[in-house]
């Protein structure tokens, strides 16, 4: 069995995917479920989800693309047994592999041009900036401690085959700065689309979808919005949950 250690843990469910995330440690939120949603592909056979944490969103799209092999990547090794678990649970280990490895070094683990898509809910606010998580497994999940955007899109670039498309979700502030780096590492942002919590509010995420040595030209999707005025969820982000 995976190693485990003596954390409390909670039982989570998300469209029929269940896992296990310590109550006092890095827990998936709504974003996990708005990245999930925007992968919209006829058929994936390889996908890799590069800081996955507790394995949520490569696990949907394990249930979502049936003859997909998914690969978990994690730094941290108490998310990475999580993840171990959570592939068990859901009885996916015939096609869902946890992989301990550090972005940066992801030569030495992988093999180059193998996957036909890659999602990733990396940390966005640079070490210095933002109010610090408690506790380390929540700073480095939000924080660019271990790893910054250059690393991810450059491990991306390396794993995905020619016209492979790579996923993620991050912060508005930083968009120049994503397509900049994007587009340095032969990813050609094709897709975004920004997510408010109101039609009043400014943006607070945006989804990217980018292609390996794609050719230029990027829309611009309808925004998102997770809250009606009465505070529970539009009928979009309720439709995601199933």
């Amino acid at each position: 069995m995976p190693g485990r250690d003596d954390r409390e843990t909670t039982l989570d469910g998300l469209r029929g995917v269940r896992v296990y995330q310590y109550v006092d440690g890095y827990r998936f939120s709504v974003d996990a479920l708005l990245l999930y949603s925007f992968v919209h592909l006829r058929h994936a056979r390889g996908i890799a989800d590069l800081g996955t944490g507790s394995g949520i969103i490569g696990l949907l799209l394990a249930r979502k693309y049936a003859s997909a092999h998914v690969l978990l990547i994690e730094l941290q090794e108490s998310l990475f047994s999580l993840a171990q678990r959570n592939i068990l649970i859901n009885g996916l280990e015939e096609r869902v592999t946890a992989v301990m490895a550090d972005i940066t070094e992801i030569r030495s683990v992988l093999s180059p041009i193998s996957l036909d898509v890659i999602v990733s809910n990396p940390p966005f606010r640079k070490p210095a900036t933002g109010r610090l998580s408690i506790g380390q497994e929540r700073q480095i999940a939000r924080h660019e401690m271990k790893m910054t955007l250059p690393d991810l899109a450059g491990a991306a670039s390396y794993l995905l085959k020619e016209k492979g498309r790579f996923f993620m979700i991050y912060h508005p502030e930083r968009l120049p700065e994503t397509m900049d780096t994007l587009r340095r590492n032969r990813l050609e942002p094709k897709k975004v689309r920004f997510v408010h919590n109101d039609p009043d509010s400014v943006s607070k995420m945006v989804l990217i979808e980018a292609v390996k040595d794609g050719q230029s030209g990027m829309k611009v999707d309808r925004p998102l919005f997770i809250y009606k005025p009465d505070g529970s969820y539009t009928d979009e982000v309720q439709e995601m949950y199933g």
